[in-house]
């Protein structure tokens, strides 16, 4: 499975983002996504999940209420819609995939970086 995130860069506290996760190669196989992100001398923490069929979701306490994640399966894409943006927010933000069978996958990541 090939992950590729898109849709980071600077903005504004107060503001939005959304990154994409496009997936290719054996998607079928995914039963669970995640957005994950690492903060300049911080160990990478876990934002939201949302599993493949369902599309039953999960976020860390500091996201809540900010930031939705969702997914479209026609065109095996995650989405992270992040919004009230805080400077703590500031992160590379990692697309995850796994599956009983597929094991866990990783994107290259993408930088998020909110401004004071």
């Amino acid at each position: 499975v090939l992950l590729v995130e898109s849709g980071g860069g600077l903005v504004q506290a107060g503001g939005s983002l959304r990154l994409s996760c496009a997936a290719s190669g054996s998607t079928f196989s995914i039963d669970v996504m995640a957005w994950y992100r690492r903060a300049p001398g911080k160990q990478r923490e876990l934002v939201a999940t949302i599993t493949r069929s369902k599309g039953t979701t999960g976020y860390t306490d500091p996201v809540k209420g900010r930031f939705t994640i969702s997914r479209d399966n026609a065109k095996n894409t995650m989405y992270l819609q992040m919004n009230s943006l805080k400077p703590e927010d500031t992160a590379v933000y990692y697309c995850n995939a796994q599956g009983l069978k597929l094991g866990s996958y990783w994107g290259q990541g993408t930088q998020v970086t909110v401004s004071s």
